[in-house]
């Protein structure tokens, strides 16, 4: 055989070839090679591409971590921040925090700091101690704790706690709260075991696998009773890579290691609040306004960058030990705020006047004036004795809709997407009643109009006894929530003027701009809040990263002049740092300024009290705290509009509205309730923080329910919706429906006390029960004060 050794099949036939493929033969065998080179330089320049690509994110991960590494250098960041927290009442912590400050610096003096510097470890450290039982102290403790050192007692047995036999209840509710908070890099401290090495390691083991399932996979377990296995921990923990929560790491923020007070000459009743720390996580500028933690947003009279207190070289800290001057030589440099400051803007301020009408041109006057002559040319039919003023309100036959003006149904309640307009004449009423219900054989009236009228003469105390023996009969609270009785004593159209009805609750139309309260003049909106996050963040990023004057950068110990602080406020500040420190965390652009605010969150489990809507509650939100009171609703992804809950329930999401400043997404939430009398606050919900929008459209659903008494097929006689006949004239625009699915609407009045006859779409049943669906928009409720130490 020659040529080559390639097998060769047999060709398809050509005809079921395209005509390029038929045509192929008259290419020459250059352009053959040119096409098949090009074919495979283009799955070449892909595979190209890709590699390229994934060489530059290998290479962006690799500077990531160099500059990680660098600027995790001791010297230059500050003291990590150790918590401990006991998971049950009987666990010491005092010693152990001693015992870890011995280990990191024995010859050092610990009286009453506890930030050490540890030459040996060449690491610097600050030890905080969650006190048990103060559900506060222990929150903000974890908000800025870089690691999360739990302690168990290898002798301690909680019985009340179903997660474990090392953890108490209020263990475990502050397990469960720093989850939602977002936990950094934890550890687990196992302590009194015994000292024989075989029931040393059993206890061990019985510890370690009873709580391994409460913290992270990642989690590492500890002895630390001697010093040794301390020491091991030490090396351990000096090396290790810390993980924080990603919303701490987006602003700055300084863990107080003093707070002062110093009087404001000007003001008497404010003052100038001194905190002195080191910054975290970022730059902050003396123009951006910070918040204290539960005391609020303030601007910045200066920034002092101070010598750092306990720096890791020691000859830098024997120079600082020996200076005479403290007070004065450790001031390194004074950071004063220019005009570019952030102004201090909470609310907006409404101009009274912006709703006015201006005076009319003398174009339109005259424009006015000409269309008046025109009607008054226009001869018009009008009865004997009419005057000028009662024929100006005579519609004219070439108007519009060409109804009785004077009719009462046309003063009635206006139904979304239907028509609002319903003319006395039975025979249009037929025709509406065929086309939209599809009702068949309704030519003659067979039923007498006082049919119900048996019941007018009842008195007042035996229709209230027959309502509530009915609505006892029918009561299925859970199934129908919203159901709401009529009051006798006030007109349904007077009671319920707020209320409008929808043709569909989810493709109906509803302006978000339509009658809005009179706070919604004192609050702020954005045309696209996404876009506006995202310009505020490049532009502190950039601003951050241009190395300007007005920033001191994170990890300098600083002291921060807070101005205008009321007196009141920070002496409590000066006292609550005694037992935990204080939180000053700068903000972004447009942060003070009020808006609506809206969290997804869900009721805590160990909270069984019912949470109404309105009520007055502590939002934790990342660092700042405020005062609200909410309301709830479902989150429907289908529609704009999203129906109002009257309480919290529990075992599922919901989201809740408030009047607050705006924070951008993501941020962790805690919602507390102050305890009665002192008592300490109990954890309500929790969840996360998910838009700010005040166009978005709550709606208070109620239901009216009325029973029908007479049947006859599709028609019914229906008492107890309304007690009077202009409240049915009112309402007779809205759709009806029963629990046993039937639609229909109103037909006319019957008698005097409220009845109506009603048509549905199918044959109803007499045990069934006619509803109404009314619906109007809800509100949170703007808080009496705003910040929850005032309450303190």
């Amino acid at each position: 055989m020659g040529g080559s050794r390639a097998q060769l099949n047999k060709p398809h036939k050509t005809r079921f070839s395209s005509k390029a493929t038929r045509n192929l033969h008259k290419t020459s065998q250059k352009d053959k090679s040119r096409i098949a080179k090009s074919e495979r330089n283009v799955v070449k320049g892909a595979r190209a591409a890709r590699v390229q690509r994934n060489k530059m994110l290998r290479e962006q991960k690799r500077a990531a971590l160099l500059k990680e590494k660098r600027s995790s250098n001791p010297s230059t960041t500050p003291p990590r921040v150790i918590v401990l927290f006991g998971l049950s009442a009987d666990v010491d912590t005092d010693t152990l925090a001693q015992d870890l400050l011995k280990s990191l610096c024995p010859e050092g003096n610990r009286d009453l700091s506890s930030t050490v510097v540890s030459s040996e470890y060449k690491m610097r450290a600050t030890i905080l101690k969650a006190p048990h039982g103060d559900l506060l102290s222990c929150m903000e403790m974890a908000k800025v704790a870089d690691l999360f050192a739990f302690v168990a007692s290898a002798n301690s047995s909680c019985e009340d706690s179903s997660s474990s036999d090392y953890i108490d209840s209020f263990g475990s509710q502050c397990l469960s709260v720093f989850r939602s908070l977002g936990l950094p890099s934890t550890v687990v401290f196992i302590r009194d075991l015994p000292v024989e090495l075989k029931k040393r390691n059993d206890s061990k083991k019985v510890c370690a696998s009873s709580l391994a399932g409460v913290f992270p996979e990642d989690c590492k377990f500890y002895p630390a009773d001697t010093k040794d296995e301390l020491h091991k921990f030490l090396w351990l923990f000096k090396e290790q890579r810390l993980t924080t929560p990603h919303w701490r790491s987006q602003r700055p923020y300084l863990i107080s290691q003093k707070v002062d007070m110093a009087a404001d000459d000007f003001n008497s009743g404010k003052c100038t609040l001194l905190v002195t720390g080191y910054l975290r996580a970022h730059s902050l500028s003396v123009n951006q306004l910070v918040h204290i933690s539960a005391a609020g947003d303030f601007q910045l009279q200066k920034i002092e960058v101070l010598n750092d207190p306990s720096p890791l070289n020691l000859r830098k800290e024997r120079n600082a030990m020996d200076s005479d001057d403290v007070l004065n030589a450790e001031v390194v440099r004074t950071l004063v705020p220019n005009e570019t400051q952030e102004p201090l803007v909470v609310e907006n301020i409404p101009d009274p006047l912006a709703g006015e009408q201006t005076w009319p041109t003398e174009a339109e006057m005259a424009e006015a004036d000409e269309n008046q002559k025109q009607k008054k040319l226009k001869k018009r039919t009008l009865p004997r004795g009419t005057s000028e003023y009662q024929a100006a309100w005579i519609v004219d036959e070439t108007d519009d809709e060409g109804s009785d003006s004077g009719s009462e149904e046309d003063d009635g309640m206006v139904l979304d997407e239907t028509e609002s307009h319903y003319p006395k004449d039975t025979n249009n009423e037929f025709d509406d009643d065929r086309a939209s219900l599809d009702i068949r054989d309704f030519d003659e009236e067979s039923e007498n109009d006082s049919v119900m009228m048996e019941s007018e003469n009842l008195t007042r105390e035996q229709i209230e006894d027959e309502i509530k023996k009915i609505k006892a009969a029918h009561a299925e609270d859970e199934e129908f929530p919203d159901e709401v009785d009529t009051p006798m004593d006030i007109p349904a159209r007077k009671r319920f003027a707020k209320y409008r009805g929808l043709k569909s609750f989810r493709t109906s139309s509803w302006d978000p701009k339509e009658s809005l309260p009179p706070e919604y003049a004192r609050i702020f909106a954005f045309d696209n809040f996404a876009r506006t996050q995202k310009h505020v963040f490049a532009k502190t990023l950039d601003m951050e990263q241009s190395n300007r004057d007005d920033y001191i950068l994170a990890g300098q110990y600083a002291r921060l002049h807070i101005k205008d602080v009321p007196i009141h406020v920070a002496s409590k500040l000066c006292l609550f740092s005694k037992t935990a420190p204080a939180i000053v965390c700068g903000l972004f652009q447009h942060e003070s300024k009020m808006s609506v605010l809206h969290f997804s969150l869900k009721k805590h489990d160990t909270y069984d009290a019912p949470v109404k809507a309105k009520e007055e509650l502590i939002f934790h939100v990342g660092f700042r705290q405020f005062v609200a009171r909410p309301i709830f609703s479902t989150d429907n992804m289908n529609s704009d509009k999203h129906k109002m809950e009257r309480f919290l329930h529990a075992g599922r999401f919901s989201m809740a509205s408030i009047y607050a400043p705006i924070s951008f997404p993501n941020l962790p939430l805690i919602v507390l309730k102050s305890g009665d009398a002192g008592a300490a606050p109990a954890v309500v919900a929790v969840g996360s923080l998910k838009s700010v929008d005040p166009d978005r459209i709550i709606l208070k659903k109620i239901i009216l329910t009325g029973y029908p008494q007479r049947v006859s097929k599709s028609k019914a006689s229906v008492r107890y919706m309304f007690h009077h006949p202009e409240d049915v004239r009112w309402f007779k625009p809205v759709e009806v429906w029963t629990k046993c699915g039937r639609h229909g609407r109103i037909k006319e009045p019957v008698g005097t006390h409220g009845a109506m006859k009603c048509i549905f779409n199918g044959v109803l049943q007499q045990h069934d029960t006619v509803c109404m669906s009314l619906y109007k928009r809800a509100y949170p409720k703007w808080p009496e004060h705003r910040f929850p130490i005032l309450d303190a």
